[in-house]
């Protein structure tokens, strides 16, 4: 008989119950296209790292539906009472199958779990009982990861060995958490050492008449050849045409830029002037005359060629070619010096590490540990087992449904914390590693979104998206301040950086046609106050102007203007006939809301504000009732599989208002509010229509 499953709809689509474990056990045989997503990240969850971790066995970075199926079908393999699944409480050692193999060794594994820890009574286990692994997988111990640690170490030659490479940077963190060395990067380390070893032995033959100088006197020959080489060049050149002597040395403007300098022999050096004076002889002063920068340098290299130039003070371009010569074969054997980190070894260590017994053991303890690898592997499957019986119900209920979202009984995974901002709440927060990108996806999901930069104390750092589902936009701005409480309850300090404008709430667009109104006149009037003081100030500019020019230069005055009687009297018929057909206008609208049965007065009214507001409340009513959670999961790289609506009813809940106690009291009087009559021309514009009306209906003749 085919299972009997059992939906619910929430968020305008169907989603399945798993409440039961025979939902769990027929969960291969759902419908993929009935799943509510069909990938999800592995990081920016509020869920437990090692769960995913376990989940996603390609290590691909996301968790799929045939990895959820997977992990549930080994969970119930494993287990002889797989309700345990549904409690997410402690897993207990009785709920293990013993009927298989692979129960029998997650049972063994759990109680050598509990012996390590000193639990060798205890009867369950629980996800605190394995968050350290180092307790459980010891420095000391094997475990089975094929990494050796210098704990493990018989010997004092085995532990210079695997300390030796630590300090080299060559590492891998063992399941104890320690550092230690695992085969390939021994066998790379071993291979580097003996390349580096050969190439020494290479160059044991390779004899100089410098003998045991050779080494410095290369690497100075190194450091002066370019400059020296140069030097000659220069003289060659003074040699050619002695023109070109004073050129060649430095100008008077290079010892001008330095004289502006704290100079010393580490400072002065400029590669644009010559090693020393040039000249047309060519010859190099080994003591004198040499640029400081390097004198100390060529003064060194003198000294070492003793036995090749002899106790000379000059050289020529032919003495340097010599030493060029006798050198060669040294630079060409250090041109093939192999660059690891072995190399950097001294040559003792780098032989007590190579030491074929030091090796024969670190190759042996590796081979020790390997062997472990399946029992060690039963115990990071109990660990798995715990986690899995701990959160994979919390995970299927915000995969293959939504119903931690929409049930509100605890926050859905995604959900990362509660925004305070501008007297309201917002529970729709997850996590945005770039808001740009990821503003033009969530942008579709027809949410007022605010993107916000979250900073501590401490320099930490994250951003945040927030999803505003009731109230109005008020004084959401870029830049406003709030503060986030993350799922730890840890607080952050939260800053607007963008918003995605989007309606809010039916209330906000009923005002949103008058709050435009309002606006417009606001801005004509500012803009037509600003004109007539920039007017004013230009004209009391002028005149100024114009009075100091007459105070300098008094010329006769201009006889005034004759006044215009036609042309005056042709503004005042202008502005007459616009006042009266405005006048017209407001009393034909007047006349015939009057003229009205006292009860279509209201209906009137009504139609009214129904004209302004309608469309926008319409439009803004389409659009709430289109809001889709889906690509906002997207843009955070989830693979949601159906449009999950937030309705107008649950976006109340969503995001919650200011609102006062119950019970409260509440005093109405402000001491510092602006006092104003607007209240008593209200009540006596209404006296004076109420009273038009009446008399127009007739209903005064019986008082007068």
């Amino acid at each position: 008989m085919a299972h009997q499953w059992r939906f619910f709809r929430s968020g305008g689509f169907d989603q399945v119950r798993l409440d039961k474990i025979e939902d769990w056990q027929q969960l291969s045989s759902l419908d993929p296209k009935l799943w509510a997503a069909l990938s999800c990240p592995v990081k920016g969850l509020e869920f437990d790292s090692r769960t995913m971790a376990y989940l996603d066995s390609d290590n691909d970075g996301r968790v799929r539906i045939d990895e959820i199926k997977a992990a549930v079908s080994w969970a119930l393999s494993v287990l002889q009472q797989p309700e345990v699944l549904l409690s997410g409480q402690a897993l207990p050692l009785g709920a293990i199958c013993s009927q298989n193999e692979a129960g029998q060794k997650l049972l063994a594994s759990a109680k050598r779990i509990l012996q390590n820890l000193g639990k060798t009574d205890a009867t369950e286990l629980t996800v605190d009982d394995t968050a350290d692994l180092s307790l459980i997988f010891p420095a000391d111990q094997l475990n089975g990861d094929g990494i050796i640690t210098a704990e493990l170490a018989n010997s004092d030659a085995l532990k210079q060995l695997i300390n030796t490479l630590l300090e080299l940077g060559i590492q891998s963190t063992d399941r104890s958490g320690a550092p230690g060395i695992n085969q390939e990067q021994l066998d790379l380390f071993v291979a580097d050492g003996q390349a580096f070893t050969a190439w020494q032995l290479s160059g044991a033959d390779i004899q100089t008449t410098l003998g045991a100088a050779t080494d410095e006197a290369w690497q100075l020959h190194s450091s002066l050849h370019a400059k020296v080489t140069d030097y000659f060049t220069r003289c060659q050149l003074a040699a050619y045409d002695a023109n070109a002597t004073v050129a060649l040395n430095g100008t008077a403007e290079d010892y001008a830029a330095l004289s502006r300098q704290l100079l010393s022999q580490a400072s002065s050096d400029t590669n644009h002037l010559p090693l020393a004076a040039v000249s047309a002889d060519g010859k190099l002063a080994l003591h004198k005359g040499v640029h400081p920068h390097w004198a100390e340098a060529l003064a060194r290299l003198a000294e070492l060629t003793g036995a090749l130039w002899g106790e000379v003070k000059h050289i020529n371009s032919k003495d340097w070619q010599q030493l060029t010569d006798v050198l060669q074969p040294y630079a060409d054997w250090q041109a093939l010096r192999p660059v690891s980190q072995a190399a950097t070894l001294a040559p003792e260590l780098l032989a007590a590490c190579l030491d074929a017994q030091v090796l024969a053991a670190a190759n042996d303890l590796i081979s020790q540990d390997l062997a472990q690898q399946a029992e060690a592997e039963s115990v990071l499957d109990v660990d798995k087992l715990i986690r899995y019986q701990a959160s994979l119900r919390d995970l299927l209920r915000n995969f293959v449904s939504f119903e931690s979202f929409y049930s509100l009984e605890k926050p859905a995974i995604f959900q990362n914390g509660r925004l305070y901002i501008d007297g309201r709440s917002c529970d729709l927060c997850l996590n945005v590693n770039d808001a740009g990108k990821h503003a033009k996806l969530a942008g579709l999901s027809g949410m007022y979104l605010l993107y916000i930069d979250c900073v501590r104390s401490n320099g930490e750092k994250k951003s945040i998206v927030a999803a505003m589902t009731a109230g109005d936009a008020g004084n959401l701005m870029v830049g406003r301040n709030g503060v986030f409480y993350d799922r730890a309850g840890v607080d952050w300090d939260a800053t607007v950086t963008q918003i995605v404008s989007n309606p809010i709430s039916i209330r906000e667009a009923f005002f949103t046609p008058y709050q435009r109104i309002g606006r417009m006149i606001s801005d004509q009037i500012q803009k037509f106050a600003a004109a007539k003081d920039k007017e004013i100030e230009a004209q009391s500019a002028a005149g100024v102007g114009d009075a100091a020019k007459v105070a300098a230069a008094p010329a006769p005055a201009k006889p005034p203007a004759p006044f215009d009687v036609a042309k005056f009297a042709g503004i005042f018929a202008a502005i007459g006939l616009a006042i009266g057909a405005i006048g017209t206008a407001l009393a034909a609208v007047v006349t015939g809301f009057l003229g009205l049965v006292w009860w279509q007065m209201p209906l009137a009214l009504l139609g009214i504000v129904l004209f302004i507001s309608g469309p926008s409340m319409l439009l803004a009513w389409f659009k709430l009732r289109a809001r889709n959670l889906a690509p906002l999961l997207d843009a955070n790289g989830w693979a949601v599989n159906t449009n999950a609506k937030l309705s107008i009813k649950f976006g109340t809940r969503l995001t919650a208002l200011a609102s006062l106690p119950s019970g409260s009291s509440r005093s109405l009087t402000d001491p510092f509010e602006e006092k104003s009559n607007s209240g008593l021309w209200l009540i006596l514009i209404v006296i004076v229509v109420a009273t038009w009306v009446f008399w127009r209906q007739g209903l005064l003749a019986a008082w007068l």
